[in-house]
């Protein structure tokens, strides 16, 4: 095992300099990232639209490419789906992955370039076990396998020499061959669509293996876990995988499940890695075990730019690049990828804990979130003020979802929290006040409005039945892979289906 660490520590070492590069002149290696892009896409018809042979400066850029939503680029990848190329990327573009950031009906197709599957993606997994051994180099991870738990992908109905599907599968379906001897369970496994029928098979496939590690997103791999232990009859995981040490993780903050993991595999020696890893591209690493933050990966091929979230909405507002961001700024995210996204945004924000190195914590999304009477709660501090509850009560949460009760005649308004709890609190009443304490103590604007209950009343928490959020995935279905319940909602779509069926389990 001492060769292997020796021979995989040589072979890191290039990459950890370049890395190092990279933390101390961000600015330039974004500018080199930035023209690369312009340079390859220039005759691309995109490319010709904004004259980008003609751009030679970050400002020209800014100035010529306006930023969009997906709603502005979606004409291009209509076109793009129906095999037309050269649109926004010269190279071929056949992969796209469906976006399950959100239940709704209605998906995001994102174009997977070949350059964005290598340059970003599967160097982002090789940059993850270079920091890792980087951090931990007497670790036995390459002794056994890794399992990922992934998600199904399907031929696009539009033209079938294209694909779609999670990321998690296109990563998966374009994997190197090697890669099968230190992976687990077989691709034919990782790839089903049957939720049900994959966790039987992933067990039976992966129950006799050496494995030392879990990659996924927590809610799902939770159930995975809790699946393979009411099989085996075992009490935790290491009963099973005694080797096991890592997990990387990412898609929905770590921290509400987080209790449950340790409960789950009992021991000091499992290590947590979180990754902010996207349809759109890969993003940053969790470089430090002792640090809750991530690096912005800044050689991926994406291009960065960023947006106060007070000023999204403003027509003034200011574009800032790498050089120009502040520390503890909630900013919303603007990429430009190696897969032709130009000016995309993203939807997701973020704030920066550290500069030289950049390092980041994914605050929220850009529409997840309550402001419905200008209290502006976001999903860092929903996560912080849940934990403080459950830490003062005892209390484990599985899932949740949380919207506004409008006012209405006589009544004031309040937030409604609907939660599936892993493990009751002791008090309810106590976790509900708890809940509204620390939000206030984070929030200032929810703390104003919660001043002797003039404009908002104490939150609502509603007791979900036991597994309410999973049936509810299920009936739409978008169970497992990169799936997710809608945290924070600005509305009560998605909580009035959710507490109807809840009724419905009830009764």
């Amino acid at each position: 095992m001492q060769i292997i660490n020796s021979i995989v520590t040589w072979l890191n070492f290039k990459r950890l300099y370049q890395i190092d590069l990279f933390k101390k002149f961000p600015y330039d290696a974004q500018r080199e990232v930035l023209f690369n892009l312009i340079d390859k896409a220039k005759e691309t018809q995109f490319g010709e639209k904004y004259d980008f042979k003609s751009i030679d400066s970050i400002e020209k850029f800014q100035e010529r490419v306006p930023v969009q939503p997906y709603e502005e680029i979606k004409p291009y990848i209509d076109r793009l789906l129906k095999g037309e190329q050269n649109l926004l990327w010269p190279t071929e573009i056949k992969w796209f992955a469906k976006s399950s950031g959100t239940t709704d009906d209605k998906s995001k197709f994102i174009p997977v370039s070949r350059e964005t599957l290598e340059d970003a993606h599967f160097r982002g997994g090789k940059d993850i076990l270079a920091l890792y051994t980087n951090n931990y180099p007497e670790t036995e991870l390459f002794k056994g396998k890794g399992l990922t738990l992934g998600g199904s992908h399907e031929i696009n109905k539009i033209n079938n020499e294209s694909f779609y599907g999670d990321l998690s599968a296109i990563l998966i379906e374009n994997l190197p061959f090697w890669t099968n001897f230190i992976r687990t369970p077989r691709q034919e496994i990782a790839l089903m669509s049957e939720w049900e029928e994959k966790m039987e098979k992933i067990a039976d496939a992966t129950l006799k293996e050496n494995v030392t590690s879990l990659a996924g997103v927590p809610s799902w791999m939770l159930v995975l876990i809790r699946y393979i232990l009411d099989k085996t009859g075992k009490n935790n995981l290491l009963e099973i995988w005694p080797n096991l040490e890592l997990f990387t993780h990412g898609g929905v903050s770590f921290e509400p499940y987080r209790e449950q993991f340790l409960k789950l595999i009992p021991t000091t020696n499992m290590n947590y890695l979180e990754t902010y890893n996207a349809s759109e591209g890969f993003f940053a690493i969790q470089d430090r075990p002792d640090e809750n933050d991530m690096l912005l990966m800044l050689d991926y091929g994406i291009f960065y730019e960023f947006i106060r979230v007070d000023d999204l909405d403003k027509p003034n507002r200011k574009v800032l690049h790498i050089d120009d961001v502040e520390r503890n700024v909630n900013y919303a995210i603007i990429i430009t990828t190696n897969s032709g996204l130009w000016r995309y945004l993203i939807g997701d924000t973020v704030t920066f804990t550290s500069l030289y190195p950049h390092k980041i914590k994914i605050s929220g999304r850009t529409k997840h979130f309550m402001n419905a009477f200008g209290e502006e709660i976001i999903i860092e501090n929903a996560e912080n003020a849940l934990q403080k509850a459950c830490n003062n009560t005892g209390a484990l949460i599985k899932d949740y979802t949380a919207a506004p009760v409008f006012m209405e005649e006589g009544i004031k308004g309040t937030h409604q929290w609907l939660i599936d709890f892993e493990k009751m609190p002791d008090d309810i009443e106590k976790f509900t006040h708890i809940l509204d304490i620390s939000l206030q103590k984070i929030n200032s604007d929810y703390e104003a409005k919660r001043y002797k209950d003039i404009t908002l009343d104490r939150p609502l928490v509603t007791i979900a039945n036991k597994n309410l959020f999973y049936k509810w995935l299920k009936s739409k279905g978008k169970i497992g892979g990169q799936n997710k319940v809608p945290r924070l909602v600005n509305g009560r779509q998605y909580i009035d289906e959710l507490l109807k069926l809840n009724d419905q389990i009830s009764n």
